[in-house]
């Protein structure tokens, strides 16, 4: 459905609003995907609060490797917060639009959260390369100190939106993304497409390309290992972390780092929702499930939850 910009701006020139592309012009298809997308925000958000909770706890779990998933679950909070609000009021409201600087304000922490969240792979990628390959420095050199400053920032948004937009003003995506955004702008986007692309490529692949190092150099090790028990052990403490790292860098690569010409809306918006919501709501899943230890500490949490209602209602 198009729209008309001059809904949106004060003058003929510059766009004040942005109004969203709706999904399907069917409200059963739009109700349909917000009832999904709000049940995989819900158990997002639950499964990385009881994950955060259950090491903030359990003293067992107060090691490197635990405060980087804390700290992982606390940032996938923050990501999927940044945009699926703002996604299921599109899907059911009439007319979806977002003012300039709603969008700017949007964009910056979603960017902040996805780079940190990059930054912070890598450094769980290290983390398992100590652990494995350089045992006897690995309380030393992982301190909490160090972790501590793994976690970096970017604010790419202000640089998108120094950018003139006379129209359109339609963005053909769930939320401020972008892609998108830069599709809307006036005039020649050719710097800003480069800065978003070696951002991408900096942000994106040097940690992709540190987690590769690391793991290289733990194959390798482990190859060594003459005990299959050994390599096994070994190997299963990396699983979990690999498959999370191959679900976002995945997507992420696939949307950031691909060829102008080649994009999509709808595909586009698909991996929007991939990146968005469905790696965020696989990461509890995939940690507790092939972690021993954050099982054990998610099943004392609640347990220790259930406990404590009987005596709220016997003192009630």
């Amino acid at each position: 459905m198009s729209v008309n910009c001059s809904l949106w701006q004060d003058n003929s020139t510059v766009v004040k609003h942005f109004a969203f592309a709706k999904f399907s012009e069917v409200a059963e298809h739009c109700f349909l995907l917000f009832a999904l997308v709000l049940l995989m925000f819900l158990a997002s958000l639950t499964g990385n609060a009881l994950i955060a909770l259950a090491i903030r706890t359990n003293p067992i779990l107060h090691t490197p490797m635990y405060f980087f998933l804390a700290n992982l679950s606390l940032l996938e909070i923050g990501y999927t917060s940044s945009v699926v609000p703002q996604m299921l009021q599109n899907l059911v409201s009439e007319a979806p639009a977002i003012s300039r600087e709603g969008c700017n304000t949007q964009m910056f922490f979603f960017i902040f959260f996805a780079v940190s969240e990059c930054c912070l792979l890598a450094a769980m990628a290290f983390d398992r390369y100590m652990a494995i390959c350089s045992p006897l420095h690995y309380t030393t050199r992982m301190s909490r100190g160090v972790c501590a400053r793994c976690t970096v920032s970017l604010g790419q948004s202000n640089y998108i939106f120094s950018l003139d937009f006379c129209g359109p003003c339609e963005i053909d995506h769930f939320f401020c993304d972008l892609p998108p955004i830069l599709a809307l702008a006036c005039g020649d986007t050719s710097r800003n497409e480069a800065a978003v692309f070696v951002v991408a490529v900096f942000f994106i692949s040097s940690p992709f390309l540190l987690i590769i190092a690391s793991y290289g150099r733990i194959l390798a090790l482990v190859l060594a290992m003459p005990s299959p028990k050994g390599r096994h052990k070994a190997l299963s403490t990396c699983s979990s972390h690999l498959l999370v790292v191959t679900l976002f860098y995945g997507s992420g690569s696939v949307t950031y780092l691909r060829p102008k010409a080649s994009h999509s809306p709808r595909v586009d918006k698909l991996l929007a929702l991939f990146y968005t919501v469905v790696t965020s709501m696989l990461n509890p899943i995939i940690y507790s499930l092939r972690n021993k230890e954050v099982k054990a500490a998610l099943q004392r949490t609640l347990g220790n939850s259930q406990a404590i209602c009987p005596i709220s209602r016997d003192i009630l």
